[in-house]
């Protein structure tokens, strides 16, 4: 699927949640938090399309933590629609405060893509970029490290609108299965980046970027769907390890 250029990967499991069927699994010692990690493609710069809207709450978290950045009744309002809805009048408006060289220094110093927001252009990442911001949400480390903004941001993930993607070919894979995830959706862009739980407790992250093939609007999202679909069942399936996929 990313043979042709038009989609990047990457994949990084997270272990079985406490107390979880997984966790007390056959097989709990292969499924260790960051035992398995793949990708293609994933350090290659994209159209970032929404998922650039994370990047902007990785940045005020780290500025609440410094004591710049409050729950105020508009920012409550601005950011949960930044989140759940893709708003973009609250993160346009972040960019213009704060400028794209504050915001690139920043996913610099945290290890990430340093090279997202370019002035007066679109915005850029790379999957393993957005894999690692994810690490860090779902852990409660670095920027996210205070326990209710993290969860308030996982919660909101959980509500986003955009359903047809990660969380569609999740469920296909494994009815059950939930996601908390950021989708972007520009031109021939569809974007989709998530925390993925099953019913058995494992979790893993999976982010996919995707252009090219006469997109447009939604209409990557299938193709998203289909990947996720593949990839919990190559992995987590009852034939895992031996699943062969031919498109």
């Amino acid at each position: 699927m990313t043979k042709d250029g038009t989609a990047s990967v990457s994949f990084y499991n997270l272990g079985a949640t406490e107390d979880s069927d997984a966790a007390d699994g056959k097989y709990a010692d292969v499924y260790k938090k960051g035992s398995l990690q793949v990708e293609a493609n994933a350090h290659t710069a994209q159209t970032a399309a929404s998922t650039y809207k994370l990047y902007i709450a990785a940045f005020l978290m780290n500025q609440k933590l410094n004591g710049n950045f409050s729950w105020t009744d508009s920012n409550v309002d601005g950011f949960n629609r930044m989140i759940v809805e893709s708003a973009n009048d609250f993160s346009e408006n972040q960019i213009d405060i704060y400028g794209a060289d504050i915001l690139n220094e920043f996913a610099g110093n945290q290890g990430w893509y340093s090279g997202v927001f370019q002035s007066g252009q679109g915005t850029l990442t790379t999957s393993y970029s957005l894999q690692l911001l994810l690490q860090d949400l779902e852990s409660g480390t670095g920027v996210f490290k205070n326990k209710s903004d993290q969860a308030k941001i996982l919660k909101l993930m959980g509500k986003q609108i955009y359903r047809d993607g990660i969380p569609a070919g999740a469920a296909a894979a494994d009815a059950g299965t939930t996601v908390q995830d950021k989708v972007g959706f520009l031109d021939d862009v569809n974007n989709d980046a998530g925390i993925v739980t099953m019913p058995d407790g494992q979790k893993y992250i999976l982010v996919i970027l995707t252009n090219g093939h006469n997109q447009s609007k939604f209409s990557g999202f299938p193709r998203i769907a289909k990947i996720t679909k593949n990839v919990q069942q190559i992995v987590y399936g009852s034939d895992a390890g031996t699943k062969i996929v031919n498109y």
